[in-house]
């Protein structure tokens, strides 16, 4: 089996990323919206945000997953950060999102001085809510009707970790 290799994403990977959350399964799973331009990625890897860092596993040299963490700037919130994260539809069951929360909960503890860290996921993504509590998350509350999906209203759930 191939190593998976995390490292910092890069404007040149502006097409590879279009291409993964255009896909159904990642696109369905994330707030992403369908018909991406290549020019969106391309800004945000040109001129990410203070405060936020993304990532990507690569399997070959090729991107099968992807990372966004965010560290709040709010003052009373500097503690805090969010993420969300996708993995192309080939590489699913490869241990990418494994990786990819490894890394990101490295920054987190190690790095950042980030204690607490939070996403929201869609209720039904059993396999992403199994991934997350595997790491220390824990629900601490649902948004009824929170995101349309595929021309529904869907509940998220809010997760939280805490360090130590």
């Amino acid at each position: 089996m191939s190593q998976i290799v995390i490292r910092h994403a890069i404007p040149e990977d502006a097409a590879a990323l279009t291409r993964m959350y255009s896909q159904p399964e990642p696109q369905a799973s994330t707030l992403h919206l369908p018909f991406q331009s290549p020019t969106l990625w391309q800004e945000r890897l040109s001129n990410p945000r203070p405060g936020v860092q993304m990532l990507v596993a690569c399997i070959d040299d090729q991107i099968a997953g992807q990372l966004t963490l965010e560290v709040l700037s709010v003052a009373r919130r500097r503690h805090a950060a969010t993420f969300g994260m996708g993995v192309d539809s080939a590489f699913h069951r490869r241990g990418v999102g494994k990786a990819l929360m490894s890394a990101m909960i490295d920054l987190c503890d190690n790095w950042l001085q980030v204690t607490r860290i939070e996403l929201t996921v869609f209720a039904d993504n059993h396999k992403a809510l199994g991934l997350y509590q595997q790491f220390g998350f824990e629900i601490e509350g649902t948004a009824r009707r929170h995101a349309m999906r595929d021309g529904e209203m869907v509940d998220t759930h809010y997760m939280a970790r805490l360090k130590g």
